[in-house]
């Protein structure tokens, strides 16, 4: 049985960070209003629970569920079994955290009146290209 560790995060947006999934490649998230138990690799119900959950099924082969779970000040904290860590590691949720912040600041900017595009430069950067909707 793998132990789940837990991974401190600055998310707090729960449809960017499922957004941010989604550009990771997982298009399959589930999303709970109250925390729903974790499943390991057997299938087995596992004590951790969490909001934003990727299925194992989802994950990969062998694969425990991983699972975002909200904390009292609103940030999400990742759960992630020791043995998918050897793909869901800190560069992961490096990229993850990219992926989140570049979703969050679309919303806000469409919230204002934006339409936003992305633009990618020569040493892979992201730039935004937001016009005003109003003119």
């Amino acid at each position: 049985m793998s132990h789940f560790t837990k991974c401190r995060t600055k998310i707090s947006d729960q449809s960017a960070l499922v957004k941010a999934l989604s550009d990771l490649g997982y298009k399959t998230v589930e999303v709970n209003e109250t925390a729903t138990n974790l499943y390991g690799y057997q299938g087995d119900k596992r004590d951790q629970v969490a909001e934003v959950i990727i299925r194992r099924k989802h994950v990969g082969g062998s694969s425990n569920d991983i699972g975002f779970k909200r904390q009292e000040d609103g940030t999400f904290e990742a759960i992630i079994s020791e043995y998918d860590q050897g793909r869901h590691n800190a560069k992961w949720l490096k990229s993850l955290n990219q992926r989140y912040a570049y979703q969050k600041v679309t919303k806000e900017l469409e919230e204002m009146g934006y339409e936003v595009g992305q633009v990618t430069t020569e040493n892979g950067k992201l730039k935004f290209d937001a016009v005003s909707v109003y003119g």
